[in-house]
């Protein structure tokens, strides 16, 4: 690890102001916000290690804090509530409000394209974050950020009701319908090792329903459930082509069809 520089010793110190948190060990800090483009180009370890540590506490401390909020809920609304706060959308905005962008150690090339505003980089940054507070003070002072920077969300999701999980939603409709449950496969995978894209399609029935893009498998898998969702209700309208029309894929499932050869594949 390489000492840090008076420069952004200040950096890191102010920030630690803002989030109201000190570190023990700065580097660690300094750590979860180094880019693996930036570590890879001088040789120090990024922060990759620390957002998969970070995803697993930020998981436990939401879980413990919604178990404990909503007594009267039952096991299903709290999942859902759960994977609609613990996303990587969510991540993002947070920070993003947080300034983690500006703090982010980038290669020049990521810096170029945007890289400081990728919603990726800001979800991967606040997990990876989490992970070192929770490496340098233990889980009751990565508990206290996480309750503290998503109590917010936690109240918005609680209150307006809304579900963006449509994993579990199209699960629930499969087997209301006494379906097969959907079945997931990255059919592709584009970009750098550490800005990769998964394109994730799902069926049901044997049927491909959807097909979903992202910058993790989480997110492509989401986007592939919604569009799967839509298509299954589509098709329990009866919803089909116009007399004389060719008959081919329409409305979601022929989307996927078109998608499907923009990308190459079979």
């Amino acid at each position: 690890m390489e000492p840090l520089s008076p420069e952004r010793e200040k950096e890191l110190h102010d920030f630690e102001n803002k989030l109201g948190v000190t570190f023990l060990n700065p580097n660690l800090l300094n750590q979860s916000l180094t880019h693996s483009s930036y570590g890879h180009e001088k040789s120090l370890p990024d922060n990759e290690r620390l957002e998969f540590l970070g995803d697993a506490v930020l998981k436990l401390a939401a879980t413990e804090y919604l178990y404990n909020k909503f007594p009267a809920y039952a096991e299903g609304d709290l999942t859902k509530i759960r994977a609609t706060v613990i996303s990587d959308e969510t991540f993002a905005r947070v920070g993003g409000k947080l300034g983690l962008g500006d703090m982010l150690l980038l290669s020049a090339n990521e810096k170029k394209s945007g890289g400081q505003r990728r919603k990726s980089n800001l979800a991967n940054a606040f997990e990876a974050l989490i992970g070192a507070l929770y490496l340098d003070g233990g889980l009751g002072k990565a508990r206290d950020l996480i309750v503290d920077r998503l109590r917010e969300e936690i109240e918005t999701v609680s209150r307006a009701g809304y579900i963006r999980d449509y994993k579990s939603a199209l699960q629930e409709y499969a087997q209301k319908h006494k379906q097969q449950l959907p079945h997931y496969r990255v059919i592709k995978e584009t970009g750098p090792r550490h800005r990769r894209v998964f394109w994730i399609e799902v069926s049901v029935r044997g049927k491909k329903y959807g097909l979903g893009r992202g910058g993790n498998k989480k997110e492509a898998e989401q986007r592939a459930a919604a569009m799967a969702l839509k298509g299954l209700k589509l098709e329990e309208k009866g919803v089909a082509p116009a007399r004389g029309e060719k008959k081919e894929p329409v409305g979601l499932r022929g989307l996927i069809s078109r998608v499907r050869k923009k990308i190459k594949l079979p």
